[in-house]
């Protein structure tokens, strides 16, 4: 089995025991999938895989200087990101894509 009948493979099963929902399909005809929450008890390791990801991007934005974060007393982080970083954290997956272009999301 190559690496990509593999990957074909996971994602069926991520599918079928639920840690993996089809969302819909962006402009170009791409699938877009979504992990679900309860994709930390039914698959912890793609889970842990979907956190490094979004951590290293959000870092990536923030060394750009297309992120900001603050800090409230309890150590609750915001984001607010410029246009750029929004345009970019969509196209990395770590926001809500925009189905619907002509509904403004902000």
């Amino acid at each position: 089995m190559n690496e990509e009948e593999n990957n074909d493979h996971k994602l069926a099963y991520y599918l079928e025991i639920g840690a993996v929902s089809l969302e819909g399909m962006d402009e170009s005809g791409e699938m877009i999938y979504s992990i679900s929450e309860n994709a930390k008890e039914l698959a912890p390791e793609l889970w842990q895989s979907h956190l490094d990801y979004v951590d290293k991007s959000i870092l990536e934005l923030y060394e750009l200087g297309l992120v900001e974060i603050e800090y409230d007393e309890n150590l609750q982080a915001t984001i607010h990101m410029s246009p750029e970083g929004k345009k970019i954290a969509r196209e990395k997956g770590l926001i809500e894509m925009d189905l619907n272009p002509d509904i403004p999301n902000d």
